[in-house]
């Protein structure tokens, strides 16, 4: 069978497709939006009348290769990663994803999963390995197979809510003051962070904390981690919400790393574990109907965390943590085009003064370097912003930790002093890359972290990210004005 065949009839899905019916009928759902994500990280798909839910979870939709690239032009006027000549992607929806949204109960959405055409004469039905979503299943499947280990995510999704004039642009200022943690600015956004508390709890999001974060308008809301690819299903989901939130506030959800200077950016800090065992909780919501199936509101918890100290110093991970660090520390110049994928996630790097993460180094409770072990049994990588692409990212770190662990290399000695301190004092210590052209000449020279994107993936991305940096080069900007306008005579 083709990867398409083997994917609609794997066990327990045909069960799962009548889940979906039957909630479908019992919500009082009329359309579906189909969605996977694009390089980028942006949601894209289609919406079909609920009715052909069965015919479209058998055969799927079709789509052109290029939504996996957000169907953009390069600066040549050349369709990034496929041209119109293209033929059309399979997309094949993933039923254990399908939940209802809170905003219009009319509406359900499901995630779904990307093949080659049917029709192709080259390896029809297979894998399309431009799905970053699709990509991150099947390394975290293999991961599973040859360690026994699974990757467990949590992160840490810091954003911006901005007011905007009254055609929609940007006023250039954020809702609330710059005050950290400051109770009386948190609640300010109260209005606006309830409502996504609200929406995010009834698709699934187990929310667990927030706070108001050291820029204008910046919030931080976190949930409970999980597997590395439902936590970034959530993490899609949580944009979308705040998206829709943003709309009915009259406000801009802004996951722009740094729309200001001289203020901290949006980061979102990835922590990390590996756990063998574990079981399934259900999430029940009181007594309330499920607004989808039950996988949507499930999480994986307990077993065996290998992160953990197995010795008398707890600031040590254990012998498998430690591993997994010297593949992340040998990579992170390659996974930094993945983590700070923009021109402007830079502005954060630079911005030193704001604890920026620009040291290849890690340490316990170390802020200063690029990664950090946060606690006894996860580490924290650092140098990751709001933009980032979590199903990219969370294929790389597997294929990282991979390499550290089979390899069972070690990484040099935890830096506990502030990196600028020790610098001082004669530590030569290597700077991540410190912009998006530099980043993606390492990620060219990594063929581990490149193994993460296979394929047509690393052409697409490569394509695209390369682009945005000629074009980013090529811009006349206002900087450019302010120096040079009246430089001469």
């Amino acid at each position: 069978m083709t990867d398409l065949e083997k994917h609609v009839n794997q066990p327990g899905r045909a069960k799962l497709v009548k889940k979906v019916r039957e909630k479908i009928n019992e919500l009082g759902i009329t359309y579906i939006y189909y969605q996977f994500i694009s390089v980028t990280g942006r949601v894209v798909g289609k919406g079909i009348p609920a009715d052909h839910w069965e015919r479209t979870a058998e055969k799927g939709f079709q789509l052109v290769y290029g939504a996996t690239a957000n169907l953009f032009l390069d600066r040549h006027n050349n369709y990034i990663g496929y041209g119109p000549e293209a033929m059309e992607l399979v997309g094949i929806p993933d039923p254990e994803t399908f939940v209802q949204l809170p905003w219009d109960k009319r509406v359900g959405r499901v995630f779904v999963t990307c093949f080659r055409n049917r029709e192709e004469r080259k390896n029809p039905g297979g894998h399309l390995t431009s799905d970053c979503r699709g990509n991150l299943r099947i390394f975290m499947n293999e991961f599973k197979k040859k360690h026994g280990l699974e990757l467990r995510v949590g992160t840490e999704p810091e954003m911006m809510w901005l007011t905007k004039n009254e055609d929609g642009t940007p006023t250039g200022k954020g809702f609330s003051k710059p005050f950290c943690y400051h109770i009386d600015q948190f609640e300010s956004l109260r209005p606006v962070f309830m409502k996504v508390i609200e929406y995010a709890k009834a698709m699934g999001l187990d929310m667990i904390q927030g706070d108001h974060e050291d820029a204008p308008g910046q919030l931080e809301l976190n949930w409970t981690y999980d597997n590395v690819l439902r936590n970034a299903d959530r993490l899609s989901t949580y944009r979308q919400i705040c998206a829709q939130v943003a709309r009915e506030n009259n406000l801009i959800a802004c996951f722009m790393t740094k729309p200001f200077m001289g203020v901290s950016a949006s980061g979102c800090h990835t922590n990390m574990s590996l756990w063998k065992g574990g079981k399934i909780k259900l999430n029940k919501l009181g007594n309330k109907t499920l607004p989808g199936v039950e996988e949507v509101f499930s999480y994986v918890e307990g077993g065996t965390n290998t992160f953990m100290p197995d010795t008398k110093d707890m600031q040590l991970p254990g012998k498998i943590g430690l591993q997994s660090i010297a593949g992340i520390m040998k990579h992170l110049p390659a996974l930094t085009a993945l983590g700070s994928s923009t021109v402007n996630s830079y502005r954060r790097l630079w911005d030193q003064g704001f604890w920026a993460p620009v040291y290849a180094d890690w340490g316990y409770q170390n802020r200063t370097c690029g990664l950090r072990v946060s606690a006894p049994g996860r580490f924290e990588y650092r140098s990751v912003d709001s933009m980032h692409n979590p199903y990219l990212l969370g294929a790389a770190l597997l294929k990282a930790c991979d390499e550290g662990i089979s390899k069972k290399m070690k990484p040099a000695a935890p830096e506990s002093r502030n990196i600028y301190e020790a610098q001082k004092a004669g530590k030569d210590v290597k700077k991540l890359p410190l912009s998006l052209g530099e980043a993606l000449d390492r990620l060219a020279e990594d063929e581990v972290i490149k193994s993460a994107m296979p394929d047509e993936m690393y052409k697409v991305f490569h394509w695209y990210k390369n682009d945005e940096w000629e074009r980013f080069l090529g811009a006349t900007t206002q900087w450019d004005l302010d120096t040079y306008l009246d430089c001469l005579p």
